[in-house]
């Protein structure tokens, strides 16, 4: 766990209740939190960067999915071209203001000039369905910079530059998507909103997959690309 740090924003995590696992360093964070919690500013992000770098590791614990923009924030670690997977069931692409959001977090990481592609994996939530998905950023779908695969729904139709899975085919699509990356470095971040209700316990709306549904993502992973970090949110 050395290279694994607990970024405590909020008092999301109970470690007590998991007797079995043994929590990673923990830092105090607590401070932070409140200013970027869902919403903040730039001034805010660096002031958390300025603060807080020293901390990161390759791999973080953060808190609420309240926070997953800051995975913009952490990924300045890595320097070398990569690639992001996010497991989420929300698309996080959102081209509206505020600049700074964890619902928009996805445009901030693109304009790191490293970072070769953004996929989200996995989105059940209502912004993938029109009219809301015109409001995300379509442009950097349409150039593959980002490839956003949503759970189908039926009877729904999709645009292209859309890549919507279901249960029966994701794993296949999925070894697909790995096979045809555009680096071998991979920077992964899950927001535990992205497991059904059986399997977490969010602020946000759940989604479909199961544990054992990301165990085995990540573990493919593994085998067929190098993960250089990664970060969980979402408790």
């Amino acid at each position: 766990m050395a290279e694994t740090v607990w970024l405590a924003l909020d008092e999301a995590w109970d470690f007590g209740h998991s007797p079995f696992f043994r929590a990673p360093r923990r830092v105090d964070a607590l401070s932070a939190g409140p200013s970027l919690r869902f919403i903040t500013t730039a001034r805010q992000v660096e002031s958390f960067y300025a603060k807080f770098r020293e901390h990161f590791r390759s791999f973080i614990l953060s808190g609420s999915g309240d926070f997953h923009h800051l995975t913009a924030v952490y990924i300045r670690q890595v320097k070398e071209p990569f690639g992001i997977l996010s497991f989420d069931n929300h698309p996080d692409w959102d081209i509206r203001p505020p600049y700074w959001s964890c619902g928009a977090w996805v445009n901030r990481a693109l304009e790191n000039q490293l970072v070769q592609q953004v996929a989200v994996w996995g989105c059940g939530s209502f912004e993938c369905n029109l009219p809301w998905r015109l409001l995300g950023n379509r442009s950097a779908c349409g150039s593959g910079r980002l490839l956003v695969a949503p759970w189908r729904r039926p009877g729904k139709n999709y645009p292209p530059w859309l890549h919507p899975i279901s249960a029966p085919d994701w794993r296949g699509a999925f070894i697909q998507l790995v096979q045809t990356l555009k680096t071998s470095a991979i920077y992964v971040t899950v927001d535990l909103d992205c497991l059904g209700e059986q399997e977490a316990v969010t602020n946000w709306e759940n989604g479909r997959f199961g544990l054992s549904d990301l165990v085995w993502a990540i573990s493919f992973l593994r085998e067929k690309v190098r993960i250089v970090g990664g970060d969980l949110c979402g408790a």
